[in-house]
């Protein structure tokens, strides 16, 4: 059994990785289709691309995850869920972030069908939110029952007025320089 749990944690790493990468991708793709959009040019290519990273990279990613991830629950045991308190936090934001995942399909759509209000701007905020759930995920992952939530929370705080001042320094930027 220690093999099998060995291997599905390897697994659930590779694939959390994958998918991480996938959505990390796809947000900057989202920019670029909402740019194209917004300049009248082409956008073939960024439906295409959009579509692959979504059905090849993220969605088998995001299944692997979840199927390794339970695999260690069922082999920890629920005496051990119950007894650890991080895991529970960890699964709630998983299934958040299993949202945004779903979400990210309905935005291709969108984007295809030019239906979305989005501006380019806006997509840039939104390609940062995966990158909000691994700064909340990995401390509780790392930390265990030692996380402590509020730490957890004002970091994200702090980091989500870090992006958004960012991302508004970079569009004051290119707004000047593309004049």
């Amino acid at each position: 059994m220690h093999m099998i749990y060995l291997l599905a944690k390897t697994l659930h790493i590779i694939g959390f990785t994958a998918w991480f990468a996938g959505m990390f991708y796809l947000g900057r793709i989202f920019v670029y289709h909402r740019e194209a959009i917004e300049k009248q040019k082409p956008t073939d290519l960024y439906e295409l691309m959009e579509i692959r990273a979504y059905h090849i990279i993220c969605h088998p990613a995001m299944v692997i995850t979840w199927i390794c991830g339970l695999t260690m629950l069922y082999i920890n045991g629920l005496e051990w869920l119950g007894e650890n308190g991080w895991m529970h936090i960890k699964l709630g934001l998983l299934v958040l972030l299993t949202v945004y995942h779903f979400s990210m399909k309905k935005t291709i759509t969108s984007l295809r069908e030019r239906s979305t209000t989005l501006s380019s701007y806006r997509f840039r905020l939104l390609n940062e939110i995966p990158t909000l759930f691994l700064f909340a995920i990995i401390p509780f992952a790392v930390f265990k029952n030692g996380a402590d939530a509020t730490y957890v929370i004002i970091g994200i705080i702090a980091l989500m007025i870090f992006l958004s001042s960012a991302t508004k320094m970079y569009r004051r930027y290119r707004e000047k320089n593309t004049k």
